[in-house]
């Protein structure tokens, strides 16, 4: 799709395929897509099918109003999901934004995000078709007079005073995706020193990014949703400088570091946690093993054991019934005699894969269990359990 055959898609007769196109089945594409072929361009079929495929993968991002949006391979691909988009613009509004600098912007989910939370936005991106698909998307979704989309290289724009800057570096190219923070377009180093001067500014990156390459004066936020890690985020100007945090949607609980010692090593309890990701990705695992006054099974493992049910919101709760040591025949013997059939296996420090373990012990029975590959101080260990009730 290019900019002339997208135009062509806003038109009337793309208008009338985009609709005809809205309630058809995966299995019936080519039957429909033959049928208008009949009588409409071959083209504008194409791009009309291609279209409504991008819609249905939008959904899973932008939930209702992917129907209603526009999107290219590579920018549903990177678009943030609403929620979290949602969540970043409320701190841009908590923290007193009017209007902010949308800095590669792709197809403008973020704008959006934005916009919707009452900010005046300058969405830039330098490729003109995801500049025409932003544009197309702040008008079918009522905010074309809060959202503007300029086409432009973002390292040659000069920010206006008092603008927050949000700056997206992409993370992929052709081959896949970059690890490097200087292999980002535009590099880190550029994206940080473009957030420095906002007001405030943020730059999202990687979720596994090196809490060393973190810069001193940046607050760092990790977000997940529904227990996925999706992004962070290095904070400019929110006056925490330092700061670590963890954002976990869509409850909206944040824990924020307080630089406390990893927790000590003890037996297994009868009560293991298992720390959402952001959690663990912003280093904060201590911070969730005082709230539950728990501690590490294993110096190097992200599991907590404590000896009494905490609800917490930043971790997941199981009780145990068994602790083994490795042994499949054990495992597989214990799953017998309890009607083990439905089991989740869970992994951490240990290279067993759960699709192996499942097709050795064979599980079969009316109930169900979660069994944890690990180690207990330093040797390799099976916990068995179910997950608790409640947060």
């Amino acid at each position: 799709m290019d900019v002339d055959g997208f135009g062509a898609l806003l038109g009337s007769e793309g208008q009338g395929l985009l609709q005809a196109l809205r309630e058809y089945e995966a299995g019936d594409e080519l039957a429909v897509a033959t049928r208008l072929r009949r009588e409409h361009d071959a083209g504008l079929v194409g791009t009309a099918l291609t279209q409504a495929r991008l819609r249905q993968r939008g959904a899973a991002k932008f939930g209702a109003d992917a129907g209603r949006m526009y999107f290219t391979a590579d920018g549903v691909e990177q678009a943030t999901r609403t929620s979290v988009a949602a969540h970043r613009a409320g701190r841009f509004r908590a923290a007193g934004a009017e209007r902010a600098a949308d800095l590669c912007g792709g197809v403008g989910g973020d704008a959006i995000a934005l916009a919707r939370a009452g900010l005046d936005v300058l969405a830039i991106d330098r490729d003109p078709l995801t500049c025409a698909v932003a544009r197309a998307n702040a008008e079918s979704l009522g905010l074309a007079d809060r959202i503007e989309v300029r086409c432009a290289d973002v390292m040659t724009y000069a920010p206006r005073p008092g603008e927050a800057l949000f700056v997206d570096p992409a993370r992929r190219t052709g081959r896949g995706r970059v690890f490097d923070p200087e292999a980002y377009s535009p590099p880190l180093s550029w994206a940080v020193a473009a957030a420095r001067a906002g007001a405030p500014g943020a730059v999202k990156v990687a979720p596994g990014i090196p809490h060393e390459a973190v810069p001193d004066d940046a607050e760092a936020e990790w977000v997940s949703d529904g227990g996925d890690v999706k992004e962070a985020v290095l904070w400019f100007g929110t006056g925490r400088p330092g700061a670590r945090r963890a954002t976990l949607l869509p409850s909206g609980a944040t824990l924020t570091g307080r630089g406390l010692p990893d927790p000590a090593v003890r037996p297994v309890g009868r009560y293991l946690y298992e720390p959402d990701g952001a959690v663990i990705r912003a280093h904060l695992v201590a911070e969730a093993a005082e709230e539950i006054d728990g501690g590490l099974i294993d110096p190097t493992i992200a599991y907590v054991t404590a000896d009494a049910p905490r609800p917490t919101p930043y971790a997941t709760g199981y009780e145990i019934t068994d602790v083994l040591p490795f042994h499949l025949k054990r495992l597989k013997a214990l799953l017998r005699e309890r009607g083990v059939g439905v089991l989740t296996v869970k992994k951490r420090g240990s290279a067993v894969q759960p699709e192996e373990l499942r097709r050795r012990v064979r599980p079969q029975g009316p109930n169900a269990a979660t069994v944890f590959l690990t180690r207990v101080a330093g040797a390799p260990s099976m916990l068995v359990g179910r997950p608790l009730e409640g947060p």
